[in-house]
């Protein structure tokens, strides 16, 4: 049974896009190797987050060995949708153009970013 997603905080979501990455179940030390250089993150602070995932229900662990092994319980499509859904209450009162126009207004949107926009809606248009 799936449960519902919170909000992550940045670095546990970081530890999260690995899990939901890999294609196997993975180690402390796969998080290890996969932050290299892009985190100076050490050994307890990964098992700590990984620890925090675990109690938030995102995680399930499995011990092999010397190590646990990590598996996702909240699929990335099901975390993305309800962060999506809480964002655009929270921010612009349910209102996708109010967001739209803020992303352009504030020069984040390119004229490529709003023709694949159109391009989405005309497809979504169509299918109904």
């Amino acid at each position: 049974m799936e449960k519902k997603a919170v909000r992550l905080p940045d670095a546990e979501l970081e530890v999260m896009k690995i899990i939901w990455d890999s294609p196997k179940p993975v180690s402390s030390a796969d998080i290890m190797e996969e932050l290299q250089g892009k985190k100076t993150w050490g050994v307890t602070t990964v098992l700590n987050l990984l620890t925090r995932l675990l109690e938030r229900g995102f995680v399930a662990s499995e011990r092999k060995g010397r190590f646990n092994w990590y598996v996702p319980v909240v699929d990335e499509k099901t975390y993305l949708e309800s962060e999506s859904k809480s964002i655009l209450e929270k921010l612009y009162g349910n209102s996708i153009k109010s967001f739209v126009a803020s992303l352009y207004e504030g020069q984040s949107l390119t004229k490529n970013d709003l023709e694949e926009l159109r391009d989405f809606i005309d497809k979504q248009t169509k299918e109904e």
